[in-house]
């Protein structure tokens, strides 16, 4: 598959096509940004990298065994991917090196949300669990059973809240209870959501409609036709005067929105793209200022869930929320996810021989000094 990146004139608003590259021998399943790269995840099992500032191919990341199901960048130094092989990685943004590996869950990860204090990370895969990563001790913080697989979870832009997507019902947790305060239901499944503020979510599925809800209220604030098919992926971001959400579908088309300050209003259409494509993902990327969360927290730094979760797992006995048994790290330095061995292993060394040999930028280099 392709993947296709664009921009932009702020006052026409015209999509221009600005990097095209083949990327895939298969489509695409997950996409992540930063200040300068873009990767994408994909059902041949490799992760691959774009440097956006050079408009190159960068390499690839080799390590996972099953379709790459999640990616989520923090800051600019540390990525961290899900697979169906029920890894977390964490990869070292700079150098490309897989810092820890550990087998998340007993099925498949679907999805993971980093918290934005970058102490706190959750992920739900299909073993029916909702777990609670801390990164800061680098270690399983808790375990939550729920009735069905989740395939969606996602922190709100403070952190207060979270919210676990199970076909069409959004359950929204408090951070300080880390109990349901609400459930939103949708009209069809779920494909998409994104938080355009604390308590107001977009949420789009297998229909052609969007619609805008409130996480305290839990009503619907609006909700407005946007595609002619189901709605694979959405993404909102701020540029000045324009606070956007960005609709992919199946029908091809990308869409471009501008949203009203009041919520109730459906947003206007600023433009639109038709790629040629079945779409699955989308990702943004702002020619921008180096983003200021350049690494996860150090060790020294408290985790917001130690005091707060404690106190819920003594009140809620009645609630399957318990502590995993401590992976404790105590050499953990860069990376806060604890892994499978104490040294960073390689990106490319999981290879396994069905697969296309793709080679790392750095490794390349390596080899180089090695002739030399």
């Amino acid at each position: 598959m392709e993947l296709v990146a664009g921009c932009y004139e702020q006052q026409k608003w015209t999509p221009v096509a600005d990097f095209t590259h083949h990327a895939h021998t298969a489509s695409l399943s997950a996409v992540a940004v930063n200040s300068r790269f873009v990767v994408t995840g994909s059902k041949d099992e490799t992760i691959h990298i774009y440097d956006m500032k050079k408009k190159i191919d960068h390499g690839a990341l080799v390590h996972h065994n099953g379709t790459i199901t999640c990616l989520k960048f923090y800051g600019n130094r540390h990525l961290i991917s899900g697979a169906e092989d029920g890894l977390i990685c964490v990869w070292d943004a700079k150098k490309w090196e897989c810092l820890k590996s550990i087998k998340a869950h007993k099925g498949h990860v679907t999805f993971l949300s980093i918290h934005p204090s970058g102490k706190l990370a959750l992920s739900v895969g299909t073993d029916k669990t909702l777990r609670t990563w801390n990164l800061v001790e680098g270690r399983s913080a808790f375990i939550k059973n729920i009735k069905q697989n989740a395939h969606i979870v996602e922190w709100s832009p403070r952190g207060e809240k979270y919210i676990v997507v199970i076909l069409n019902k959004i359950d929204v947790y408090q951070l300080d209870t880390a109990s349901v305060s609400g459930t939103i239901t949708n009209e069809k499944r779920i494909s998409s959501v994104t938080f355009l503020s604390e308590s107001v979510l977009a949420v789009a599925g297998d229909e052609e409609v969007v619609r805008f809800f409130d996480c305290d209220s839990l009503m619907c604030l609006c909700e407005f036709k946007a595609h002619e098919n189901r709605i694979k992926d959405m993404f909102s971001f701020e540029v000045p005067e324009h606070h956007v959400v960005i609709t992919a579908s199946s029908d091809g088309f990308i869409k471009m929105w501008k949203l009203k300050q009041d919520k109730k209003v459906p947003p206007s259409l600023l433009c639109e793209v038709k790629t040629n494509a079945r779409l699955t993902c989308l990702g943004v990327w702002l020619d921008r200022v180096t983003d200021t969360q350049e690494s996860l927290p150090s060790a020294a730094e408290p985790s917001p869930v130690s005091k707060e979760q404690s106190k819920i797992n003594k009140k809620e006995a009645g609630d399957v929320v318990q502590e995993e048994k401590k992976q404790s790290i105590h050499n953990a330095k860069k990376c806060d996810l604890t892994g499978d061995s104490n040294k960073p292993t390689k990106g490319n060394t999981s290879v396994s021989t069905k697969k296309r040999k793709m080679v790392e930028m750095l490794e390349k280099k390596k080899r180089k000094k090695k002739k030399i």
